[in-house]
């Protein structure tokens, strides 16, 4: 996970207990301005970082205002790949699976589950960061491509 999003309402009260938990880990925390005042020690985030896989122990944090604020973000800074809500809110739920723009777009559910092999295609043999991944000559299904959904109740991948 690159960049975790938190709603404005929890935020006062999540983000300390957030930015405890991630210290005693060891990873840095890139925080927005408003993800910043409830967490003592992050560095403040960069606009390069929103778009930045850092491979490695750092997270970016935002604020955001809700639904709206979260698919505004994704939509701008999302990976196109694996795109993730925790949430109680059914409508916010559907909403997330119709419009995140992402090979698999998960409600309540690790994003470490988009792999070939947990999605029950086999070994996996190549990922596609793009939409359209063949290469050479092409038929209906080259052109064609899939969104996979996956709905949990806080299921993780180890």
């Amino acid at each position: 996970m690159e960049t975790l999003l938190v709603d404005a309402d929890i935020a006062p009260t999540f983000l300390p207990k957030l930015g405890a938990a991630m210290q005693a880990k060891g990873v840095e925390l890139r925080a927005g301005d408003r993800a910043a005042a409830h967490l003592s020690g992050a560095k403040r985030a960069s606009d390069e970082d929103w778009d930045t896989e850092h491979l490695d122990l750092i997270l970016n944090v935002r604020v955001v205002d809700g639904i709206d604020g979260a698919l505004e973000h994704i939509a701008k800074h999302g990976s196109n790949h694996t795109e993730a809500i925790v949430t109680r809110d059914a409508s916010h739920a559907d909403r997330w699976l119709r419009e995140v723009d992402a090979s698999l777009v998960l409600v309540n559910a690790s994003t470490r589950f988009n792999d070939g092999f947990a999605l029950g295609l086999g070994a996996e043999i190549g990922i596609s960061t793009t939409k359209l991944h063949a290469y050479g000559p092409m038929g209906l299904a080259e052109l064609c491509t899939l969104k996979w959904i996956g709905q949990g109740d806080g299921q993780v991948r180890k």
